[in-house]
């Protein structure tokens, strides 16, 4: 047997600098860690069970994300969002939400649209409950789960990186009702399309809410 027929059995094995990451860039992206925030490595280690080793280890993963700065003086903390940068990202998602959706499409993934109904129905209730939290949350998964569609890695973890910087945007400069209105209608049209028409109009109706998305951005901050 070869090695690459049975690696894909062997069971996942979180090493204790994973998980340290994981819950870290769990508590940044929802805020329970806002930006700015001083990191206390010792801390970290008795909060977790730890040595000192998984936490530095943690710590410079996310820092090479840039969700934590080292700065003379302060320690480490928790990156600032540049309201700036923001522009950029929405250009970047503009540049590969038509491929990552046309991929999605063409990729034979049975689940897909059900996946993506539960979650548009879950931003629907939190909506109307005034769940802003929750709706940046979810908007993220919905994106998520269409980016894990087209098969390739790099694409999720690209779209991965930059839906996290607009969750933890939207923490400091929230959406306004209407807005989140308009994004709900979007995405029930992206998945129409899935249900009922090719990967060309699927990729159309994914760039048509993007580009949306980046002309709203620019009115709220020109």
């Amino acid at each position: 047997m070869s090695a690459r027929k049975w690696a894909g059995r062997l069971p996942v094995v979180r090493s204790k600098a994973d998980l340290v990451y994981d819950s870290l860039r769990a508590a940044i992206a929802s805020g329970e860690l806002r930006p700015g925030e001083r990191i206390n490595m010792e801390e970290l280690g008795r909060t977790f069970g730890v040595s000192k080793i998984p936490v530095r280890e943690a710590v410079k993963r996310l820092e090479s994300e840039n969700l934590l700065t080292s700065r003379v003086h302060a320690g480490m903390t928790v990156t600032a969002v540049d309201p700036d940068e923001i522009r950029g990202v929405y250009l970047a998602r503009q540049a590969i939400e038509g491929l990552v959706a046309r991929l999605a499409a063409g990729g034979g993934d049975a689940s897909l649209v059900d996946d993506l109904a539960v979650i548009h129905e879950a931003m629907r209730r939190a909506l109307e409950d005034g769940g802003e939290q929750a709706l940046s949350r979810l908007n993220t998964d919905f994106h998520r789960r269409l980016a894990a569609a087209s098969g390739y890695r790099v694409l999720a973890d690209v779209t991965e990186q930059l839906l996290l910087t607009i969750q933890r945007y939207r923490l400091i400069i929230p959406r306004e009702h209407a807005d989140w209105r308009s994004v709900l209608a979007e995405h029930e049209a992206v998945i129409e399309a899935l249900r009922t028409d090719g990967p060309d109009a699927v990729a159309e109706a994914a760039r048509a809410h993007t580009t949306s998305q980046a002309r709203r951005e620019a009115r709220a901050h020109p």
